[in-house]
């Protein structure tokens, strides 16, 4: 015979679970909110989506990132959503998908030894991994990477923009051995209505698209070329330094266009 202590547990669980699952948006905001308050000075946190419009769990991670970069007001949250193109065989065509992008998941893999590529998937700092989509997650990775200290080694700056053609010149003081510098094009927000696929019907919204992606090994001062896509929205350079033997990302920062 169950004890009355017993009894009272089972009769209350359904609330206790009800009031979680009620708390869980807003402590998720709150972890959201204080961010920013817990970097240092010389912290940051490289986050990388690999996401498709194609993929009926990713409008969630989607979302997600449209928060953190709503909320990124120290600017030292790089935020980056690569459209892989393995989902356009599904019957809708991503129109920001690249191979390039599911390269560099695969690189990814490779890296933390992992099996299959799945979207939503998150990377922080070049170092963790999870579910895009798993907010808790999500935000205890970027905390931890924002108590970490960094040296500034990185500096980018526009050299000439002529029309749609931009030069991004970058100079390093970094004595990593093992290093590539990347520099990312990024599209800070586009829509797309989809009309197929397993998201076919709905409008989706999605920020900090990587529209192009170049990299190179690093030196102590080199220069990117863009080109920008015809369209008139803004635009943001992010550029960071990996290590490309363990894919950690050792030094980060940014250009508005």
């Amino acid at each position: 015979m169950k004890s009355i202590k017993e009894i009272l547990y089972v009769l209350s669980l359904p609330l206790i679970i009800t009031l979680i699952m009620a708390f869980k948006g807003f402590a998720d905001d709150h972890k959201l909110e204080n961010i920013k308050a817990k970097n240092t000075d010389k912290s940051f946190a490289v986050v990388e989506l690999f996401t498709s419009e194609g993929c009926w769990s990713c409008p969630p991670a989607d979302e997600l990132i449209a928060r953190l970069e709503k909320d990124n007001e120290n600017k030292k949250l790089f935020i980056l959503a690569y459209h892989v193109d393995y989902w356009d065989h599904q019957g809708w065509k991503d129109r920001f998908s690249k191979a390039w992008f599911t390269e560099r998941q695969k690189q990814y893999a490779t890296w933390m030894n992992l099996r299959t590529l799945y979207t939503p998937q998150m990377v922080i700092n070049g170092k963790t991994e999870t579910v895009g989509s798993e907010s808790t997650k999500v935000l205890r990775s970027i905390q931890s990477a924002m108590l970490e200290t960094h040296a500034e080694n990185l500096v980018v700056k526009i050299e000439k923009s002529e029309g749609k053609s931009i030069q991004i010149s970058y100079t390093s003081k970094s004595a990593s051995k093992n290093s590539a510098i990347l520099m990312a094009l990024v599209q800070k927000k586009a829509s797309s209505q989809v009309s197929a696929g397993e998201n076919a019907g709905k409008a989706l919204s999605h920020v900090q698209i990587v529209r192009d992606l170049q990299s190179r090994t690093l030196r102590a001062n080199d220069s990117f070329s863009f080109k920008l896509p015809d369209t008139k929205e803004d635009w943001e350079i992010i550029a960071f330094e990996q290590n490309q033997n363990t894919g950690e990302i050792i030094d980060a920062t940014s250009v508005s266009l």
